[in-house]
């Protein structure tokens, strides 16, 4: 697919239009009298003369150059032209949407680990949004030495900086090496902050960074999953009796003398765990009780006489009857 002007019938657009360029430059011998200017949605266009932006447009629509763009370039810098001949010029069409691009890092980044003075090699995979911020900077910057500039140019520009950002940021931001994907939106942020203010020199605005997925070394890949098969393992026995609880619960038994009889036992054996709690419950508040009365356990006498009724005052024997106490 071509990127061309229709010379024939005098039209200047950008008829084979792309997403992945940013910028196309029509260049012709010259606009003759009667040519039009078409402009489409997502378009501006840039009218140049002797290398030096005189006009821009952005309003979309077909515009009769002799009529319409002349008098209003006249008005602005004094651009004056006929055309017994023809007009020189040259005109820019800017894409202005904006475009998402895919990106990954090219060879694994060594980021700083505890315990790993190589570092932890690490890649990084995601997307990027940019779009042109800054159309007259672009032609400064870009457009001087070239005809198009496509979005591959942007990528490799974001790419070749990527590295040095992606480490400065995962290690301010990462709290878990081995699992920075819970910081990637704080990490993803401060990249683009960086990215972006590095594309606007050339007039490029990175308006959105986001990370898909990190990628670790095949062997750290087996000790996490080795690693969280343990921790599972560790629970394995809490996890079995709360699911047959739960079972037991739901009325779902198992079909089956065998599964029944694991469930009776599993109910047996939760009844006399639950009967030792009620029995450790009860013996620390009988304890709390005596430690309130006063009185040091079983072999302390009673505050009253159980004869009489008199009060002991914690005597032996009964001062009234003489009932021995203890």
């Amino acid at each position: 697919m071509g990127l061309f002007s229709n010379q024939l019938s005098n039209v200047v657009e950008w008829e084979e239009y792309r997403d992945d360029v940013l910028f196309w430059k029509w260049k012709n011998d010259e606009i003759k009298k009667g040519s039009k200017l078409i402009i489409r949605q997502g378009q501006d266009a840039i009218f140049m003369f002797n290398g030096k932006v005189e006009g821009v447009f952005e309003d979309e629509g077909s515009f009769d150059v002799e009529t319409q763009i002349v008098p209003f370039l006249s008005t602005l810098k004094g651009f004056r032209f006929g055309f017994n001949s023809g007009m020189r010029a040259e005109v820019l069409f800017i894409n202005t949407k904006e475009i998402t691009v895919k990106w990954g890092t090219k060879n694994a980044i060594n980021i700083p680990a505890p315990g790993l003075p190589g570092g932890m090699p690490i890649r990084a995979f995601g997307t990027f949004n940019c779009k042109v911020a800054d159309a007259l900077v672009l032609i400064e910057k870009i457009a001087g030495v070239k005809v198009l500039f496509t979005i591959d140019e942007v990528k490799e520009r974001v790419t070749s900086m990527l590295d040095q950002v992606l480490m400065k940021w995962i290690v301010r931001e990462g709290k878990d090496m081995f699992n920075l994907q819970a910081n990637a939106f704080d990490i993803s942020r401060g990249i683009c902050e960086d990215l972006d203010m590095e594309m606007q020199k050339i007039g490029i605005g990175i308006t959105g960074f986001a990370i898909s997925s990190f990628s670790y070394p095949e062997q750290v890949q087996k000790m996490a999953e080795k690693a969280a098969s343990q921790s599972m393992v560790g629970d394995m026995n809490r996890y079995t009796q709360m699911g047959m609880v739960d079972a037991m619960a739901n009325g779902k038994s198992g079909g089956n003398p065998a599964s029944d009889m694991v469930g009776l036992q599993m109910g047996m054996m939760m009844g006399q765990q639950m009967v030792n709690q009620m029995g450790q419950m009860m013996g620390q508040n009988v304890s709390g009780q005596q430690g309130n009365s006063g009185q040091p356990g079983n072999s302390a006498a009673p505050n009253f006489c159980p004869n009489c009724g008199t009060k002991t005052n914690g005597a032996n024997f009964c001062p009234n009857c003489g009932q021995k106490l203890i």
